[in-house]
């Protein structure tokens, strides 16, 4: 069989396998490679490799983008309800945790580290009665937890002189699958190894597809026997003036009777290329992103058709992940886990939906359709960032009405007040 029809049988396998076996794409297995002669093996996976590829990079960002958008406050409990109280944490936690990092900086890094280390550790620098004074974030290279007999974690920090502090000194941001006997985590892209290193196989290809000027493939024959010197030299002449994206378009010249036959594999490599698609599927599955949030407009979601209901989504079965084991580290390390005072993230802001609907429940909540309100006027005010009017302070009731201050009756709706 001639070199020709050998490449145009191989074509008509790896057609076949794309149209009649798609699991071989769509769950990223390692066979998609070797149907092209390529091996992801030897690939190694770490936070460099993976960051190279868009995908993780994408999930890392608009995961940290988003938690970093949303404010921490801190509450004291006093029993059956909970009041918002200011501290100077609150200025750690959300303007400057120390010189050098902004707060939505220190919490990009916490999910940088997790995804990508396992672990992400934050020193606190307590003065001499306990208070914080500063949180200054770590690289997971320079630190080693070590478990101790009694279960409590001490943490050896490398540098010109090696430390060791306790942890209630170290906010210790765990990933999934926590491992309490060695103290470390898992990172996502270990998890996701397989999926990472197909995808980084993939675009070194179509590098290397896209950097010889997408030209087809050739091969020369010659009418006599050549000898190694010619084959050489004629090789050197035609990758010189025939391949790159500087050389593509430029006319070929054949000459002493030799003749070029097409072996192209274009539609292979097309076939290939495709396939990537489907490693951002992957990955984002790994991140718990939905993968249109990272450019895969192709996919569809069960989680709503609007804007607000995948957001929604999103916070519920992705964010609040994350969110909990941060508030659960800083509650236990900057607080007494007995004590009254905890932290929790925002999301009022994030679950805020479109006008209409916001109005509505604003309408609903100041006590709307004549049913009772679990918000007064100046409450609602301050969320849109209005100043407080005088009478504003109380909650509408539709058996008494509001309080005589507010002039009105008591058969009066909320929508009747002036405001």
């Amino acid at each position: 069989m001639d070199k020709q029809g050998f490449f145009q049988r191989f074509i008509g396998r790896v057609k076949s396998a794309f149209r009649n076996d798609s699991t071989l794409v769509m769950s990223g297995d390692p066979k998609v490679l070797e149907l092209f002669g390529l091996s992801a093996g030897s690939i190694a996976v770490n936070e460099k490799t993976a960051m190279q590829v868009s995908a993780v990079s994408a999930c890392i960002q608009i995961l940290g983008g988003t938690i970093a958008n949303l404010p921490i406050h801190i509450y004291r409990n006093t029993g059956d309800d909970r009041e918002r109280v200011k501290t100077p944490l609150s200025v750690l936690l959300n303007v400057e945790p120390c010189p050098g990092w902004t707060a939505a900086s220190m919490v990009e890094w916490w999910i940088r580290c997790t995804s990508l280390r396992g672990d992400a550790y934050t020193e606190i620098v307590r003065d001499g009665f306990g208070n914080v004074l500063r949180l200054v974030p770590l690289h997971p290279s320079l630190v080693t937890p070590v478990v101790l007999d009694d279960g409590h974690i001490i943490y050896k920090i490398a540098g010109k002189k090696e430390r060791v502090i306790p942890d209630f000194k170290m906010l210790h941001i765990p990933g999934a699958g926590y491992d309490g006997t060695k103290g470390t985590s898992r990172s996502v892209i270990s998890d996701a190894a397989s999926s990472i290193r197909i995808a980084i196989a993939s675009d070194n290809h179509s590098e290397q597809f896209f950097g010889s000027g997408v030209t087809s493939k050739h091969v020369l024959t010659a009418p006599g026997v050549m000898t190694d010197e010619q084959i050489r030299s004629i090789r050197s002449m035609w990758k010189e003036k025939y391949t790159g994206i500087t050389n593509f378009g430029t006319p070929m010249v054949i000459t002493e009777g030799m003749d070029v036959k097409e072996l192209s594999m274009s539609s292979v490599d097309a076939e290939l290329l495709a396939s990537r698609k489907y490693q951002v599927i992957d990955i984002a599955r790994a991140f718990g992103v939905p993968p249109f949030m990272i450019g895969a407009q192709e996919t569809t979601t069960s989680w709503g058709t609007g804007i607000e209901q995948m957001t929604i989504g999103f916070v519920r079965f992705t964010l609040q992940r994350y969110l909990k084991r941060i508030q659960d580290e800083i509650n236990r390390k900057l607080f007494d886990v007995h004590g009254e005072m905890f932290v929790e993230f925002n999301l009022k802001g994030l679950l805020k939906g479109d006008a209409k609907s916001e109005g509505e429940s604003l309408r609903q909540a100041r006590g709307g359709s004549q049913g009772p309100g679990w918000m007064t006027l100046n409450e609602i005010r301050k969320i849109n960032n209005l100043p407080s009017i005088d009478g504003g302070d109380e909650i509408y009731d539709p058996i008494g009405g509001f309080n005589a201050q507010t002039n009105i009756g008591s058969n009066a709706g909320p929508d009747q007040q002036q405001a």
